[in-house]
């Protein structure tokens, strides 16, 4: 990868603040019940956690939501919640709820992670895998037709917002308005999206998708080149965890990015730093070589924070300028 040049990557940063991006997706509830463990328990070899407190945040579709924010664009959330309370509190949470579709005898989905001493040790998760009712599918679609965007980012995390039906309506909806669309995918759908201008799969669900291992540079780049054989996509970003990120684009070039991160603590919802990150970057004018570097410079913060985290504008700007 050529030299960063620090004054462009800033000013890429600043016209984050300019951009409309719609994000749709699969919105969970994250809970994090926070304690101690003082003994074992006698029913059982597991640690009793004495419950000190807990907190809720924006998780899945909902944490790239909250990151495309916290990095300063004016982002908007499409998808659907449960008849339940873990619903109510996310529509609360929102400042625009239109978006937010309520589906009957489904429960929003939810994760509880039980945190002590600064470490998970367990997670429990309310969950429905199902594609949701066509009729939900088709307000979603409604609704995305009434504005436009500078983009799009499509979170999926196979919980059934993201399914056939409806990136069928979509995608040519996005390609027909000139949208840019950015996926952060999960394998079972790997076909449905094309085109498509950006996707973020991490190493494990690119073995998955080419069926053979990505440990080495060599397997990431190869396993790229039959990523773009299979679908239309401009560019490959693929997370490698502590190897840090491999770069492709659509003429088979391939870059290799260290990570950053000083220390980690928690790498929950690094992922929809990157693809939050990431896409701001490219609708800025920024090359795929600067948006990976920003996107991973981005991560790097994340991880260093525990529980669901975001990163803010003025964060990834002091990193840069640092």
């Amino acid at each position: 990868m050529g030299k960063i040049n620090r004054k462009r990557l800033l000013n890429i940063i600043k016209k984050f603040k300019n951009l409309r991006v719609l994000v749709v997706g699969d919105i969970m509830l994250d809970r994090y019940t926070w304690g101690t463990v003082e003994r074992i328990s006698p029913e059982a070899p597991v640690p009793v956690v004495h419950v000190r407190r807990d907190t809720l945040c924006l998780g899945g579709a909902g944490n790239v939501y909250h990151n495309l924010k916290s990095l300063g664009s004016f982002s908007v959330l499409l998808g659907t919640v449960g008849e339940d309370e873990s619903g109510k509190w996310i529509k609360n949470s929102l400042d625009y709820k239109e978006g937010i579709f309520t589906t009957k005898n489904r429960p929003t989905t939810t994760k509880t992670r039980i945190i002590a001493h600064q470490q998970q040790i367990l997670r429990v998760d309310e969950e429905v895998n199902e594609s949701i009712p066509k009729e939900t599918n088709k307000k979603m679609l409604k609704f995305l037709q009434k504005e436009d965007y500078d983009g799009i980012v499509i979170s999926d995390y196979n919980k059934g917002v993201v399914n056939e039906h409806f990136l069928n309506g979509l995608l040519p909806l996005a390609r027909k308005r000139d949208i840019p669309v950015f996926v952060d995918p999960k394998i079972n759908n790997i076909s449905l999206f094309s085109p498509i201008t950006l996707m973020t799969p991490n190493h494990f669900e690119t073995a998955a998708m080419v069926n053979h291992p990505c440990k080495k540079d060599e397997e990431v780049e190869k396993a790229g080149m039959e990523i773009f054989s299979q679908i239309s996509v401009k560019y490959l970003i693929i997370k490698r965890g502590k190897k840090g990120m491999t770069v492709i684009d659509k003429n088979k070039q391939a870059a290799h990015i260290p990570t950053i991160a000083k220390e980690v603590y928690d790498v929950t919802g690094a992922g929809d730093t990157v693809i939050a990150t990431a896409s701001l970057a490219l609708l800025s004018g920024a090359s795929i070589q600067e948006a990976a570097f920003l996107a991973n410079s981005a991560a790097g913060i994340v991880v260093g924070k525990i529980g669901t985290a975001v990163v803010t504008h003025e964060e990834l700007s002091n990193l840069i300028k640092e």
